[in-house]
């Protein structure tokens, strides 16, 4: 059995369906998850990382454990040690943690990775860079204004379909070959704000403005819902990236066979987000 942490998110919904899809026996496990959030017949467990207790009855004779904390994870005084206790000991013997790039880049500290390579379980890293779906934070001020306000307008990063990332992590739970192995997902090339707000306009039909923030603005807008050193890194990365965070990673067409999608095919599948 593989047990799907965030299970209800832009990675772990599609994750599942695809596991499902491929024959997989699969727990869904999200702190709000009900039968409506997953496939018929997916069994689905309502529990919190932060609460590695609250697993125990979701890891009871799993095999593999997908990993994916939230952005408050840390903050919120939760340990992937203790989450990685409770997998061992409801028999998980693999783990895929959901990372991020900028711990290869280090632009951000390794501190979710250390105790999974360190674990003794076999494990792999996935490390995406921004999510095409972050642009979602957009869409009310797209659907009340027909306006996107962001930072560094003009700085373009590869972003990636959570899509992708679920397909690759499908993969990689199902597969032996992956194990010891840390890979970096972006999509098929670098993208900034400004261009992401005319594909978006591309899609409705319509013109939408783009309107530039100050970084104070960005930031302002970001502590309300992220941690402050995560917010910091994030604001550094967007505005000033490094050349290996602006760099197409090959990995997910290695895995998948096939290129990254575009963000204007996660825009156009998204389209009703905005509308």
């Amino acid at each position: 059995m593989i047990v799907v942490t965030g299970a209800t998110g832009n990675v772990g919904r599609p994750l599942v369906q695809a596991l499902v899809a491929a024959g997989e026996q699969v727990m869904a496990v999200s702190r709000g998850i009900s039968a409506q959030d997953v496939p018929a017949g997916v069994r689905h467990q309502q529990a919190d990382v932060a609460e590695p207790e609250s697993l125990t009855p979701a890891l009871d004779g799993a095999e593999v454990l997908f990993l994916l904390t939230s952005g408050d994870f840390v903050s919120a005084g939760g340990n992937v040690g203790d989450v990685l206790d409770a997998a061992r000991a409801g028999g998980v013997r693999r783990v895929v943690l959901l990372s991020s790039q900028g711990v290869a880049t280090g632009s951000h500290p390794s501190t979710l990775e250390d105790p999974v390579t360190h674990s003794g379980l076999e494990w792999t890293l996935l490390r995406p860079g921004g999510f095409d779906s972050n642009t979602l934070q957009w869409a009310e001020m797209v659907r009340a204004q027909r306006m996107v306000a962001a930072p560094f307008g003009d700085v373009a990063l590869p972003t990636i379909d959570p899509a992708d990332i679920a397909e690759v992590a499908a993969v990689t739970l199902r597969g032996a070959g992956h194990v010891g192995r840390s890979y970096e997902l972006t999509g098929p090339a670098p993208i900034s704000p400004r261009q992401q707000a005319m594909v978006i306009a591309d899609v409705l039909g319509e013109p939408v403005r783009f309107v530039e923030q100050s970084r104070e603005e960005a930031r302002a807008q970001m502590v309300r819902f992220m941690p402050e050193p995560v917010v910091e890194a994030t604001l550094d990365i967007l505005g000033a990236p490094k050349a290996a965070e602006q760099r197409v990673s090959p990995d997910v067409e290695r895995i998948l066979g096939r290129p990254p999608r575009t963000f204007a095919e996660w825009a156009a599948r998204n389209a009703a987000a905005f509308k």
